[in-house]
């Protein structure tokens, strides 16, 4: 019965569509994490205090970064409904009003960026990681701009299905970023040895080049000219406004929740010393690279299930939710593996030559890492799952789930196990299994009962 369902037409052509959006999703999202990734590896080559001021800084940046992006994920569900619904007017609009939101977060994060050795010393990190970290920030703290105005660009192309013009931008941007560091963090070539400093206008220049290309497109691909997304763009649209702002508000917040989940993982980390926070930083930077491909899945999610929401078609968004998620089983599955095989050789590829510092490093990412492979599946059923509710608009219950299951459940357990029991890191990890375990049940529950509601059962037939 199961093998006739996976092998139907309908199923077999849900998978081909949605790998047709999500690959590409996915080529991007990873290579928009090898930016970070490459920061991560070259750091580390280059100093283990320079590694662990770099993830300090950086885990604030993408945790900034991660919550404006909650905008842009509105602006996702509402323009391919929208498109779905053939109203092309709306999804300029949306995009349009998109990247005003954008804008007005990110002066305002701006704020926390500039003053945050003063944060770093009040959460009890070290004196000299703070100020390298800082410095860190000061110049990354532009990227933010073109990093999440590239996401509601990203919104566009995912409404009209052209998911390649994303992959190209970010491609180009991250083999940029890897060039930049050899050149800055280094002195290679007669520029500068910056370190730290290097990986953070590397990482600033690169996500301003990616914007730049996703422009290009824009304006010369004539398949968006009837768009006219640049057409009065300083017009004011309230009604769009609120709505982007109603709808993505939520996810925004579901977001810090997540984010700071982990980032509250980094900074306990950092109380135990500093070669957990540099053994975390790489581990964390694996999971961030495999999490791509759910994060793609999801986002392919998002924008079939709102599509089909646009045409009222309720049978085809459980289709495209039972395909995502059996592709998404199957590369958890793969990934789980990975890391069980394979630990010392994923590890050391961050690290330089044999010392006793390098080594217990390699030693803390072992172990955790082996932690890590065990929330895979939950982390990956999380994140498509919570795609499938935010493409069908429904982002509050969500992101009071996520902040129970995340601080609540999540956090709470880390500390408990990392300083109570005194599990250290591997504690920490163990908090992530329960409080991710914990969000992917309530979200797949969630999702049954809004399925049921628009007309397609009971959602009971869900893998």
């Amino acid at each position: 019965m199961l093998v006739q369902k996976l092998l139907s037409s309908k199923r077999i052509e849900a998978y081909r569509a949605t790998l047709a959006l999500a690959i590409p999703l996915i080529g991007s999202n990873i290579a928009h994490s090898v930016k970070h990734l490459t920061d991560t590896i070259m750091l580390g080559r280059y100093s283990v205090d320079a590694l662990a001021a770099g993830v300090l800084g950086a885990t604030i940046f993408v945790f900034l970064m991660i919550t404006g992006s909650g905008f842009s994920i509105a602006v996702i569900s509402l323009a391919s409904n929208a498109e779905g619904s053939h109203k092309s007017w709306m999804v300029r609009r949306y995009i349009r009003m998109g990247c005003w939101i954008t804008i007005l977060y990110c002066f305002v994060m701006l704020i926390p960026m500039w003053f945050s050795q003063p944060i770093f010393l009040l959460m009890g990190q070290d004196p000299a990681i703070s100020e390298l970290a800082a410095d860190y920030l000061l110049y990354a703290m532009w990227g933010l701009f073109p990093a999440l105005i590239l996401m509601v660009f990203k919104a566009f192309f995912l409404a009209l299905v052209r998911p390649k013009i994303i992959f190209v931008s970010t491609l180009i941007g991250a083999l940029f970023n890897i060039f930049a560091n050899y050149l800055l963090i280094f002195g290679n070539f007669g520029f500068p040895e910056l370190g730290v400093r290097g990986a953070a206008i590397a990482s600033t220049v690169s996500h301003s080049l990616a914007l730049l290309i996703m422009l290009a497109f824009l304006i010369r691909v004539r398949d968006f000219l009837p768009y006219k997304l640049f057409s009065n763009f300083l017009s004011f649209h309230s009604s769009s406004f609120r709505e982007i702002f109603n709808l993505g508000w939520p996810i925004c917040a579901a977001m810090i929740a997540e984010a700071s989940f982990f980032s509250g993982a980094a900074i306990m980390m950092g109380w135990i010393n500093t070669a957990s926070l540099a053994a975390h930083g790489i581990v964390i930077e694996i999971c961030a690279m495999v999490f791509m491909i759910y994060y793609g899945l999801s986002y392919a999610g998002t924008t079939q299930i709102s599509s089909a929401l646009g045409r009222n078609d309720p049978v085809e968004i459980k289709t495209i939710a039972n395909a995502i998620l059996e592709l998404n089983l199957m590369a958890a599955c793969v990934v789980i593996t990975i890391f069980l095989l394979f630990p010392e050789t994923l590890i050391s590829v961050f690290l330089k030559e044999d010392t006793a510092e390098t080594r217990e490093v390699l030693n803390i990412g072992m172990k955790i890492l082996l932690f890590a492979a065990f929330f895979q599946l939950f982390d990956a059923f999380q994140a498509v799952l919570l795609g499938f509710l935010r493409g069908l608009k429904d982002t509050l219950i969500p992101m009071i789930i996520a902040a129970i299951s995340y601080w609540v459940v999540g956090i709470t357990t880390s500390y408990f196990l990392a300083f109570n029991v005194g599990l250290e890191g591997e504690g920490v990890y163990g908090g992530f299994i329960i409080g991710l375990g914990f969000a992917s049940i309530l979200f797949f529950f969630r999702f049954r009962r809004k399925l049921s509601k628009l007309g397609s059962g009971d959602g009971s037939s869900l893998v």
